[in-house]
């Protein structure tokens, strides 16, 4: 079950302006479920992304790069799930193009402002032809509502759909952000195997468009690891359609450029969590917050060597306060000149260790009451700086093991 999270409420989903979505079962894995989604983007919409950093990454993520590196304007997003098509060599390229063919024929379109990608079982051949029967349908059914549908259709092993939407006022006029996301395993920064969506119909020069999706990444997406695997299918999409009637934002640091940065971030860190709560067998969400380096590089070095441990991930599924797994990842987290004497570690409000050794009030039934929580925050002070950073994961549990054992069945 996943931690603290239920699927989302539809009618809190917002339509963004100038955008449709559509969904299909196209049985491109299995029968009677959404698995194909259609995105119908108005004349004039900006579009940005950012991609996985594994040097295998799929097909679909090299034709959404090379589309964008078009500049003709994207005016539409085709998702299918069930199969990633990746691992899958020239003929993955052939299939992916012909995804693209197929939307731009339907929606009368050019072929290069068609975006695809996949997620599902790799190194398996794209069923296209099974896509191209799927689309017609997925195109009947477009309407701006259908977000939840869509959260639904990119599902793979998630057992919840994923979406955030809030609203802003920008220059006098409501803004709307929505998103959805999908991801539950072979989770790590740069990216997951996630994929994300989030829309705004805020008025903004597209060149900003590329910086903000970077940051919102790198504020959320970036920040969540549930087993250490990088993706090959990794993608994370922000979409402008232009259409909420202000004053175009041509400074992201403005005070309108700020408000809309902020909320972009806020829905991208609710996509982000939620698919931490809903990682693989997951029974605990855990946030890593390191504070006291010299610069925020080495934060994210701690925290990362902490979340990504097997030892201490399997510590906190059995709620077993082996706490000394944690300050052995800050040990060989790759700061060389790390003076142990100076670190301190929090579980919740519990001290456990100050200068690099166990706390003597720090009592076991303390450690353990924490680590019964559902939600637990691990903290450590390397006391040598300013900076900080945070990242969020989960436990490791028998489940994790159970569900990627059967995952092709």
């Amino acid at each position: 079950m996943p931690v603290n999270l239920n699927a989302p409420e539809h009618l809190a989903l917002h339509p963004v302006p100038g955008l449709r979505i559509g969904t299909a079962m196209a049985g491109i894995r299995k029968a009677n479920r959404r698995d194909l989604v259609l995105f119908e983007l108005a004349e004039g919409s900006a579009v940005a992304g950012v991609f996985t950093k594994n040097r295998f990454c799929a097909a679909p993520v090299q034709v959404c790069r090379e589309h964008l590196a078009a500049g003709s304007g994207i005016r539409a997003l085709v998702v299918n799930t069930g199969n990633a098509n990746a691992g899958t060599g020239a003929d993955g390229l052939v299939r992916a193009r012909r995804t693209c063919d197929a939307v731009a024929a339907l929606l009368g379109i050019e072929v290069s402002a068609v975006l695809p990608f996949s997620t599902g079982v790799i190194m398996e051949t794209l069923p296209v032809e099974r896509i191209e029967a799927g689309l017609p349908a997925a195109q009947a059914d477009l309407a701006e509502s259908h977000w939840a549908e869509a959260a639904q259709g990119i599902m793979t092993t998630d057992t919840v759909p994923k979406a955030a939407s809030r609203q802003v006022s920008i220059g006098g006029r409501t803004v709307t952000i929505t998103g959805i996301s999908k991801g539950a395993g072979m989770i790590r920064p740069n990216m997951a195997t996630m994929l994300g969506f989030v829309a705004t119909d805020a008025v903004i020069a597209p060149a900003l468009l590329a910086t903000l999706v970077r940051q919102a990444a790198d504020a959320s997406f970036n920040r969540i690891t549930i087993d250490g695997d990088t993706s090959t299918n990794d993608s994370f999409m922000l979409i402008a359609t232009q259409r909420a009637g202000h004053a175009e934002i041509s400074d992201l640091a403005s005070a309108d450029g700020q408000a809309l940065a902020d909320a972009v971030i806020d829905v991208s860190r609710q996509l982000a969590q939620a698919i931490v709560r809903d990682g693989e067998g997951a029974t605990k969400f855990i946030t890593v917050q390191v504070d006291g380096g010299r610069d925020e590089a080495e934060c994210r070095l701690v925290a990362y060597a902490i979340a990504h441990s097997p030892l201490v991930k399997t510590a906190f599924f059995a709620s077993d306060p082996n706490l000394g797994r944690i300050l052995a990842a800050v040990g060989y987290a790759g700061i060389d000149d790390l003076d142990q004497g100076l670190i301190d570690l929090h579980l919740d409000d519990v001290l456990v260790a100050v200068q690099g050794g166990r706390n003597p009030a720090y009592r076991e039934e303390d450690g353990q009451r924490v680590m019964k929580q559902a939600e637990i925050t691990v903290r450590v002070s390397l006391n040598r700086g300013p900076a900080c950073t945070e990242v969020w994961t989960c436990d490791l549990s028998h489940d994790y093991v159970s569900i990627n054992a059967d995952y092709r069945s």
